[in-house]
């Protein structure tokens, strides 16, 4: 027993009454090592401000920073059976959705708002890797399939934030189901003329990779995202050879045509609204004229 931070500690913050500091006011840069201010680091939305190592953030985090002033109306995600399987592993998957709710205060891995950027209203949906690293399950493809119904009905773009580590084993088959239920809507979009942009973040892998995430009119990666299908360990050891240095990355993958730029989060919002101005025949703003 640590009788300092069994005892020493929680009896200090008892008194002062500070038990909802945070633990770590400093976060280290896993590129460099730095040390950076946590408020510095939110503020500057969690890219590191000297190295641009973009940091993970939260589907909320990023639905604020990108809509314009940080309001925006969320959709409500459509209701769908709980463990449809009755999957069982080392833990009940009913227990784990469950657990992924209670730590991240979300229903499912899809966050999707009506809001506007620099003027223009839009459709965004965000998955948010922290609910089962953003995994794609039924409660996955409904929202995400509500969310371009709802750009088709307003007459919005869309623009997706994909991050991802593929399909959802819990859910089997239903999980696989979405990939080309997913692609149908998108279709949907295109054949009412409404620009679809997809935004690539750290990882998009998987079943995602293979589906909606590859379809926008438009593939924008964020720096140093690992984008793929499968994993750069796993395709080592299937073709036995060495990857090239940087395999997967956002980099990488715009040298050789997968992806249409890279673009620092900073700078995602307003090259979001420019491509989407010139994609609907708009006049640009007045301050980029």
């Amino acid at each position: 027993m640590n009788w300092i931070t069994n005892y020493v500690r929680p009896k200090i913050s008892s008194m002062l009454g500070r038990r909802d500091l945070p633990e770590n006011l400093w976060i280290k840069c896993p590129e460099t090592g730095e040390m950076v201010f946590h408020k510095d680091l939110e503020s500057n939305q969690w890219v590191i401000p000297s190295s641009g190592h973009h940091m993970r953030i939260t589907g909320k985090e990023r639905l604020r920073a990108f809509f314009d002033g940080g309001k925006y109306e969320a959709l409500e995600n459509p209701k769908v059976a709980i463990d449809p399987l009755k999957f069982r592993g080392e833990k009940r998957y009913v227990d784990r959705l469950k657990d992924y709710k209670a730590r991240t205060g979300l229903d499912d891995t899809i966050l999707s708002a009506t809001g506007d950027i620099e003027g223009l209203g839009i459709v965004a949906v965000v998955q948010d890797f922290a609910f089962m690293g953003g995994s794609l399950g039924l409660a996955a493809g409904e929202a995400i399939i509500k969310a371009f119904m709802t750009a088709i009905e307003k007459k919005r773009p869309l623009v997706l934030f994909a991050a991802s580590g593929g399909a959802r084993m819990q859910e089997g088959t239903l999980s696989l189901m979405q990939l080309p239920r997913t692609t149908v809507v998108v279709e949907r979009l295109k054949e009412a003329g409404l620009p679809y942009i997809v935004v690539l973040t750290n990882p998009t892998t998987g079943g995602v990779t293979a589906s909606y995430a590859m379809l926008g009119d438009v593939h924008i990666a964020e720096p140093g995202a690992l984008i793929g299908f499968a994993g750069p360990r796993v395709i080592e050891q299937t073709i036995r050879e060495k990857l090239p240095e940087g395999f997967q990355r956002a980099e990488y993958l715009m040298d050789h045509g997968m992806v249409d730029m890279v673009v620092s989060r900073l700078d995602l919002k307003e090259t979001i609204a420019r491509l989407l101005r010139i994609m609907l025949k708009q006049p640009a703003t007045p301050a980029a004229a």
